[in-house]
């Protein structure tokens, strides 16, 4: 016969609830920290610690070396041999993930522009890239112009070309956006353009990385106009 606890409650009786309280918390711990696959990476900016763009290589490991379909427009046939060559020197590249840091990278880019935030072009594009950038800033400051730029929507990423060159390797982005332009003076009076009314936008930007340098990071290298 088993003996009773307090109240005259059967042992049993706790033994059950406190199965029944472990389940509940082993779920509750498991809804905080079980979606996690384990591979998540956040990078870091070494100059101020912020969190690094998200155009990096994510670790996933083909058994081998092909270029995933992402649709009818992710990738032109020029590009094809570029990548194959790329995944065959690092199997962990995956064009999904890369398409998705590009147009991060894209967005984040324009509007450190826009702001003429250099601390943030400066690690996020290679030194000319951001030289040029930078000239752009000064010349638009010292004419007294404000830009209210907005990224509306990013309509097409498409790889338009690849290249490896000793350890260096290079992608080619051709980005279709819709992007709604103000210009205003140092007194805030409208001088062009118009939030409400967004245009569209063709810009061919070239990523670039070194391989095996444990610096998983691409930065802008080149921009054009489609």
């Amino acid at each position: 016969m088993l003996d009773a606890g307090q109240g005259g409650v059967p042992v049993l009786v706790y033994i059950v609830i406190l199965a029944m309280v472990a389940v509940f918390l082993g779920l509750r711990l498991y809804a905080v920290l079980g979606k996690r696959t384990g591979h998540e990476q956040v990078l870091r900016n070494p100059a101020d610690d912020r969190p690094a763009p998200p155009l990096t290589i994510p670790r996933v490991v083909e058994s081998a070396p092909e270029v995933r379909d992402q649709g009818p427009q992710a990738i032109e046939a020029r590009a094809q041999s570029g990548l194959r060559a790329l995944i065959s020197a690092d199997p962990s590249f995956d064009v999904a993930g890369f398409l998705d840091g590009a147009k991060n990278a894209y967005r984040m880019i324009l509007e450190a522009f826009w702001k003429g935030d250099t601390e943030t072009l400066d690690w996020l594009t290679e030194d000319h890239v951001r030289d040029a950038f930078g000239e752009a800033i000064k010349a638009r400051g010292e004419a007294g112009h404000v830009l209210e730029n907005r990224l509306v929507a990013i309509e097409r990423a498409l790889i338009t070309d690849a290249t490896i060159s000793g350890r260096t390797v290079r992608i080619t982005v051709a980005f279709d956006a819709d992007i709604a332009a103000v210009t205003r003076d140092a007194e805030g009076t409208l001088i062009a353009g118009s939030l409400t009314d967004a245009t569209v936008t063709h810009d061919v930007w070239t990523f670039s990385r070194t391989l095996k340098s444990g610096d998983p990071n691409w930065k802008l290298a080149d921009t054009d106009e489609a």
